[in-house]
């Protein structure tokens, strides 16, 4: 199959992108590099480091044999993604192509708009782009669990069945999102919604939730090829944040009590995912959704984790909590359905010790590139 991944220049496009050529279907990234923009402005680093596009793409052609071609550009540009479609052809489309961090989108008023008018616009000109050239295509979208926020009830894929003064309907599961990124998602997945009802095209939207790892087959054959690894306040995520902090001897920092629960998969889940959504697409109208995580952890179950690790590994290892930056519930019920993808054939990877220790000894390999500075959180919700 033809298949375009939009954004895949970052951590899940570039993994996607290439675990897919490697099961055989023709692929074709298109990034606008905007994200290797956005860490020069905030002077962070992945802890890792990333080869130039073209450098990565040439060394992955050297080694399988399997091209991947290139377009760059912003989708926010109509022209440019229409003209790149039109030659590319696809059969389907992996969006991961959005501003993806809620710390980034609450910097300030120009990172909120900048990050809603990147995404919404963008996957609004993909929308059209498909309805006029790619009616049979089939759009694979990031969605993201923190669209749904941390209801008091158990949280469905996508749809709710409810009852309400003797009537009975199915309706979009309601939406409590925490950022002007996760607010961002809601409006896309409102807009492809709509456009499956009144266009006919097919769509699947994959709420993800936080990933974790570094490594998939692919991205393990060379350290060209090798993936992304954010730790700062702003990119960072809490589980590849605590491994870093441990690696370097930085107390590991809880936001607020700790209790915050959240759902989560292994990256190479992740691809595995989007190649099932390939495979056996929606369809025609339809706008399916599937909730995308393995497991489901407080905040303070993956610092301990860690600390256990790690204390195993030699490490000293200290666990601060500190004031939470984010506006959010600390204690909360959270129940989350993950059946779809699994039903279609999803063979999990739990987080273990040997997983961790493998973070843990990749954080310390890379540990000389880590700027301390970057570490602690600098973006407040309140302000």
């Amino acid at each position: 199959m033809r298949v375009l991944v939009i954004g895949g220049d970052g951590y899940c496009g570039w993994a996607t992108a290439l675990y897919l050529s490697n099961r055989g279907h023709e692929v074709a990234i298109l990034d606008s590099l905007v994200r290797r923009h956005w860490d020069m402005q905030l002077q962070s680093e992945t802890l890792t480091p990333i080869a130039p596009i073209q450098t990565r793409l040439q060394r992955w052609k050297d080694l399988t044999g399997k091209a991947i071609d290139l377009f760059i550009g912003d989708i926010n540009d109509y022209i440019f993604l229409e003209q790149s479609m039109l030659q590319f052809q696809p059969a389907a489309v992996v969006h991961f192509g959005e501003q993806r961090s809620a710390p980034f989108s609450m910097i300030d008023r120009e990172h909120a708009v900048l990050t809603q008018t990147n995404n919404v616009v963008g996957t609004l000109n993909l929308l059209y782009v498909i309805r006029d050239h790619f009616p049979d295509c089939h759009l694979v979208k990031l969605g993201t669990m923190g669209e749904y926020g941390t209801p008091n009830i158990d949280i469905e894929e996508g749809y709710i069945t409810i009852e309400h003064n003797g009537r009975k309907d199915t309706l979009p599961y309601p939406k409590q999102p925490g950022s002007f990124y996760h607010l961002s998602k809601v409006h896309d997945t409102h807009n492809i919604h709509f456009a499956c009802k009144i266009w006919g095209i097919r769509a699947t939207d994959l709420n993800q939730g936080i990933v974790y790892g570094v490594l998939t087959e692919e991205t393990g054959m060379d350290e060209l090829l090798i993936n992304r690894l954010d730790y700062d306040g702003v990119f960072g995520t809490a589980l590849n944040r605590f491994c870093i902090q441990a690696a370097v001897g930085h107390p590991l920092t809880v936001y607020g009590s700790g209790g915050q629960t959240r759902a989560l998969l292994d990256i190479r889940d992740t691809v595995r995912c989007v190649e099932i959504a390939v495979n056996n697409p929606a369809d025609k109208g339809e706008f399916r959704v599937f909730n995308q995580f393995t497991e489901m952890f407080s905040i303070n179950d993956l610092a301990m984790l860690v600390k256990k690790a790690g204390t195993a590994m030699g490490l000293d290892i200290e666990v601060n909590n500190l004031d939470n930056p984010r506006v959010e519930l600390e204690e909360h019920y959270f129940n989350a359905k993950n059946t779809k993808l699994i039903d279609l054939g999803l063979e999990p990877h739990y987080l273990s010790d040997s997983l961790l220790d493998s973070l843990l000894n990749f954080a310390i390999k890379y540990k000389q590139r880590v700027d301390e500075k970057q570490i602690l959180p600098k973006v407040s919700w309140r302000k």
